[in-house]
């Protein structure tokens, strides 16, 4: 039971942090450099898909380790490495193998994937514990 509310709350966290970011910087950041590439209209399938997937992996390799005896600065490193490894593998490839997709927009999402993985890993692991100690 502890680790499903570990994940309804991950999930949460990162969701509404990220839905911020993206209101602010879709239109500063990503339209400009990636133009006619973005899809017409929002696809809310593969988003939910990908927040599901996402925030399960991201419970699992930071908050649970945290949750388990290494603490709220476990939650936060595994919860920074994970969004790491995880936004350089999407910002890397399309890097590699898109025409518009920039250094600079690579290391912004990447900044972002590793802080936003981070903060959620640690309200996760925190509000887990305060709700179930």
């Amino acid at each position: 039971m502890k680790i499903l509310i570990a994940y309804v709350i991950t999930l949460v966290a990162f969701v509404a942090i990220d839905f911020v970011w993206l209101s602010t910087m879709a239109n500063t950041l990503y339209k400009p450099a990636l133009g006619d590439m973005l899809a017409p209209s929002f696809r809310p399938v593969p988003a939910v898909l990908f927040y599901l997937v996402y925030a399960a992996g991201l419970t699992f390799f930071a908050v649970r380790p945290g949750l388990e005896g290494g603490g709220l600065g476990t939650a936060l490193l595994y919860g920074i490495v994970f969004g790491f490894v995880a936004y350089a593998t999407y910002d890397l490839t399309n890097q590699a193998t898109l025409k518009n997709w920039s250094t600079v927009l690579t290391v912004a999402d990447l900044a972002w994937g590793a802080g936003l993985s981070a903060v959620a890993a640690g309200a996760g692991h925190w509000l887990t514990l305060k709700i179930v100690g």
